[in-house]
């Protein structure tokens, strides 16, 4: 079984939402094999800034859907979008 890349691009609640807090739950995400490649803040308008993670997972079934599921129950997180899945 190889291993996959993805990004996720996750949507603070409000510009005052502490972008730290979230990047600090998002390294207790506890999934068998999941290695956190980078989480960056970037830009996107008006004072308000999102949160990307690259991950490497294993190549299996469901794997982005279940993490996007544990990213959106984070506080202070409104949306989180799977912006792409690749093979490595």
């Amino acid at each position: 079984m190889g291993q996959v890349a993805v990004t996720f691009k996750i949507m603070p609640e409000s510009p005052e939402t502490d972008l730290e807090l979230i990047k600090n739950e998002i390294k207790q995400i506890n999934i068998k094999s999941m290695e956190i490649k980078q989480i960056k803040e970037e830009p996107i308008g008006f004072g308000l800034e999102v949160i990307k993670l690259l991950l490497l997972v294993p190549d299996t079934s469901g794997i982005a859907n279940e993490i996007e599921e544990k990213l959106r129950k984070i506080s202070g997180v409104k949306e989180v979008e799977t912006e792409g899945i690749g093979l490595v």
